[in-house]
């Protein structure tokens, strides 16, 4: 045997070999599991250069959304141009998407080819994904505090932002684990547009605070109908009170009003619980009625409500341009569009009698969205620096006004937000239907107003599609009463089990999304673990060999 053919030390040192052999592939073994836990891992990084070379030619690619505005993009295309003339051996490229979920699909397949683009407008739940690569996405926070090339640093060629000149939020909003992966860009929330005059000439006061309440009441009450099936309200067949663009908002802030959970930072949910049943059982009975709808369902809420067959639409603050009687963007005919007083609210609010009050008016509960900017690790140093020169370079006064002016976007630094050309923009309301029309300028400040006010969800890897089945819950159960069904605790129960296996969501809804999320394991991480339990074997067998041969003598 074994034993017989080794010295007593030889077999000693054979045996601590293989046992520390052993331990050392655990350990790898285990980091690996813990990071698939996780859903996501910290990156390390890379080593900034102690200068940036300026006679090396760099081609950066840059990736961006905008909805189709030309405005939106002559502001890239200037931004680019003014950040070439300052690094001229800089050259920079622009894509264009009009939707974020495409964006971070095309990033997503494009890590295993390692031909992700250097810069890119995106989201911090979809950072989370994209950082299942091994040093995908560049961690920021040495960058922020390097001297000459960080915020606010002595070699920039431009006059950007400190870190203390960001908005606290929204700095925060690009935290993933313990680094910032991203910076802020532009910054949005969600508002209601009301049409004031269907509300007054239905009885109605508009409300200092708008209530959920509120809203169902007004929205059930303008559904009395003329003998020949017209609305009173409006003397159209057609009227959706109540239209939703973004549900997924809808339920995540609902429960949030309500002190209820919706995930947590461990990625663990909350969505699948008695109190999203509640709340998708009183929207469903509205749905029934015809009070509400969706953007999904129906259509774009601001072409219901400029032609005059909605009352309250809720979407983002940065689609105000496209809401109200004299919107500069808009869908319909004109002939079609009604003449009305638009009025912005926050979105629909649950108000208990216990709710803490701040400025004499309870304290808001609204998302806070948006995108940002993250820069993508490659093997060269210059081209990551002159990456994170470029994204700096979209925070600087003159690309923040100009963005924020196209839509109601506000500005994610204060620097900008301070400055007397953004005050002024903000004091000319209503001199015009473009630039100042008032309809944007106010869910503008509606979001500058309430700043303190919004919340983000918790971002792991996962957390994207836990959004998409929140949003799936309302579509689903609209859709459910239209088609006559009866949406009770077997409807929902049964909802719950098909969205979580839809969404790739755990059975219980008690472990993170990002467990389920992460698939089968890479062949690495198998071979990894076979090794392991061959190496343990192993070291079993000697032992025990050892131990008999020892008893032997």
């Amino acid at each position: 045997m074994m034993p017989n053919l080794l010295s007593g030390v030889f077999r000693k040192k054979v045996a601590k070999t293989l046992f520390s052999f052993g331990m050392a592939a655990t350990m790898i073994a285990g980091s690996l599991s813990l990071t698939a836990c996780h859903g996501s891992k910290e990156e390390r990084g890379f080593d900034i250069p102690e200068a940036f070379d300026e006679s090396k030619k760099i081609e950066l690619t840059f990736w961006a959304k905008n909805d189709t505005n030309k405005t939106q993009t002559k502001i890239y295309e200037r931004a680019i141009s003014d950040f070439e003339k300052l690094y001229p051996n800089i050259d920079v490229t622009i894509r264009l998407y009009t939707d974020y979920g495409k964006i971070y699909n095309d990033v997503i397949t494009n890590i295993s080819t390692n031909t992700t683009p250097n810069v890119c407008i995106t989201y911090p739940d979809h950072i989370a994904t994209y950082m299942m690569g091994a040093d995908t996405v560049v961690p920021l926070d040495d960058l922020f505090a390097d001297e000459k090339y960080g915020l606010g640093g002595s070699e920039l060629k431009f006059d950007g932002p400190t870190k203390e000149e960001i908005v606290p939020e929204f700095l925060f909003e690009c935290m993933i684990g313990q680094n910032h992966y991203a910076v802020p860009y532009m910054r949005s929330t969600e508002a209601c547009y009301v049409n004031k005059d269907y509300v007054e000439k239905l009885g109605f006061e508009m409300p200092e605070v708008l209530t959920w309440d509120f809203v169902w009441e007004v929205s059930e009450a303008a559904l009395e109908k003329n003998e020949d099936g017209t609305f009173k309200l409006n003397g159209q067949k057609v009227l959706i009170p109540f239209i939703y663009k973004s549900t997924d908002n809808m339920m995540i802030q609902m429960l949030k009003q309500q002190g209820k959970e919706y995930s947590n930072s461990n990625g663990d949910i909350g969505l699948f619980s008695d109190d999203t049943k509640e709340n998708l059982k009183n929207i469903a009975q509205h749905a029934k009625t015809g009070a509400f709808s969706t953007f999904k369902i129906s259509g774009y809420p601001a072409n219901f409500l400029n032609a005059g067959q909605c009352i309250f639409a809720v979407d983002s603050t940065a689609g105000s341009t496209w809401m109200g009687t004299n919107a500069p963007l808009c869908d319909i005919a004109q002939d079609k569009i009604v003449d009305f007083e638009t009025v912005v609210y926050p979105v629909p609010q649950v108000v208990p009698k216990e709710a803490p009050v701040t400025d004499g008016r309870p304290r808001y509960a609204m998302i806070s969205q948006g995108p940002s900017i993250c820069i993508f690790n490659k093997s060269d140093p210059q081209v990551v620096l002159a990456s994170w020169l470029f994204a700096q370079y979209m925070l600087t006064n003159d690309v923040q006004m100009a963005y924020a002016q196209t839509e109601g976007y506000v500005p994610v630094t204060t620097k900008a937000q301070k400055s007397d050309e953004y005050v002024d923009y903000l004091s000319r309301a209503g001199e015009d239907n473009s630039a100042h029309y008032d309809v944007k300028i106010a869910a503008t400040k509606l979001l500058l107003d309430n700043q303190r006010y919004t919340f983000v969800t918790s971002v792991f890897n996962g957390s994207t599609s836990l959004r998409d089945a929140a949003g799936s819950l309302i579509e689903n159960v609209t859709k459910a009463v239209r088609r006559k069904k009866n949406v009770d605790d077997e409807y929902i129960d049964k909802l719950y089990d098909d969205t979580r296996s839809l969404y790739h969501l755990d059975s219980t809804g008690a472990v993170t999304a990002g467990k389920a999320e992460l698939g089968p394991l890479p062949e690495i991480s198998k071979w990894l673990i076979r090794i392991l339990v061959g190496v343990w074997i192993i070291i079993a067998v000697y032992y025990f060999s050892f131990r008999k041969n020892e008893a032997d003598k």
